[in-house]
């Protein structure tokens, strides 16, 4: 046994005993019947299928999986004896390719509880009876079972009680006959599962694909989503198009979301994943309507010490240069102007294809600066009240 998971299992066990830590008698009991699933033509450990009895043993069940792969189930796993035609839904324990036998486990159903039927690495199902301080204590059959809690799934669980009356598919991963400890895991189901799912994504997947997946962890520079036993990660700058300042702002935890496949690397490792090229493009409505010469309004939303970014639609920001800012020398973007400031801009060039929108400040201004300044006209007023030339006090105008 792993050695992490054997002192996993130590530690929750202490100086006890399973028998000990359980403790007194766990009431069995029949999980329901599972209901009527897909066949499942790939046979991997762990796979859930449907299929019909094609014939009956004195102590197993045969099972008809394809050409040349035949299905055994042992009858001990059946409350009463099925009938050849009878469809029932079986987990995958253990394929022997050279054979063509497969060791298959009935779903739905506990097992038989004897020792002699148990087999490490065997996929079984097992009842949630109770929880201790370690773990979880189950019933399989007659016999009673531990699961160390970091077993219990893949994610956390705050509440382990939660469990508690479930069938839960387990795997054996240690007997102990002489202290009669068994002890199981359902991490270990679920990650062979989720390996299996990931190899037929991956089968699929194409740079380009739009498909769905569930947000599982935020990080401060995206969010990982989960696309079907693959993660990809949504960067930030892949979000929205409009600047986002933390991944939480966009979405959260648990959000079913619809990304584009952006990039995969050799082996399907790192996959990128886009959340705003599944949404319309804000550019390409305002740069159909944009033109060189008009005139919009905008506010600041960052300062660089090239110049000023105005959004003048949402997702949809231009710059305004340095230069562009005043008519004047200016030394920081700064004392001209401030961030969530409005401004008035007037549109220099839109370039669709570098996505980018040049805007000037000053040339809105340029009107105000060309208007007779205020000391002009107190001059005009006077020189029409005095007239021009007339000698004063002091000298000639």
């Amino acid at each position: 046994m792993d050695r992490e998971l054997q002192a996993e299992i130590d530690a929750a066990l202490g100086d006890m005993s399973l028998e000990d830590l359980i403790g007194g008698a766990a009431p069995g009991g029949r999980s329901p019947r599972a209901g009527a699933g897909k066949r499942i033509p790939r046979l991997e450990p762990g796979v859930r299928l449907t299929a019909a009895v094609t014939r009956l043993g004195l102590e197993d069940a045969f099972i008809e999986l394809g050409p040349k792969m035949l299905g055994v189930c042992s009858l001990l796993q059946f409350e009463h004896k099925p009938e050849v035609g009878e469809e029932i839904d079986f987990i995958v324990n253990r394929v022997d390719w050279r054979q063509g036998l497969v060791d298959l486990g009935r779903a739905g159903a506990v097992q038989k509880g004897e020792w002699d039927t148990l087999q490490k690495g065997q996929t079984i199902q097992a009842n949630c009876t109770g929880v201790n301080k370690g773990g979880l204590e189950l019933q399989v059959g007659s016999l009673r079972a531990f699961m160390p809690a970091g077993q219990v799934d893949r994610n956390h669980i705050d509440d382990l009680s939660t469990l508690i009356g479930q069938s839960l598919t387990c795997e054996v991963m240690d007997i102990n006959r002489e202290k009669r400890n068994l002890v199981l895991s359902r991490k270990a189901v679920q990650e062979r599962e989720a390996a299996i799912q990931r190899e037929k994504t991956l089968e699929t997947l194409a740079v380009g694909h739009e498909v769905e997946g569930i947000v599982r962890r935020l990080m401060p520079f995206g969010a990982f989503v989960d696309i079907g036993g693959v993660d990809g990660l949504v960067h930030i700058s892949d979000l929205s198009y409009e600047r986002v300042h933390k991944p939480e702002d966009v979405v959260h935890e648990g959000q079913t979301v619809r990304v584009k496949v952006l990039k995969i690397d050799e082996g399907g490792h790192k996959i990128s994943l886009g959340l705003k090229q599944c949404q319309a493009d804000p550019f390409s409505t305002a740069g159909a309507t944009l033109a060189p010469g008009a005139e919009v309004v905008g506010k600041v939303v960052r300062l660089a010490d090239f110049g000023a970014f105005v959004q003048i639609a949402p997702g949809v920001d231009g710059l305004i240069h340095i230069s562009e800012l005043s008519h004047e020398r200016v030394n920081r973007v700064n004392q001209v102007v401030k961030l969530d400031e409005i401004v008035r801009v007037k549109v220099l060039d839109v370039d669709p294809g570098s996505r980018r929108i040049s805007l000037s400040l000053k040339a809105m201004r340029a009107k105000e600066e060309d208007a007779p300044r205020s000391d002009d006209n107190a001059m005009n007023r006077l020189r029409a009240k005095w007239g021009e030339g007339k000698p004063l006090k002091g000298g000639l105008w």
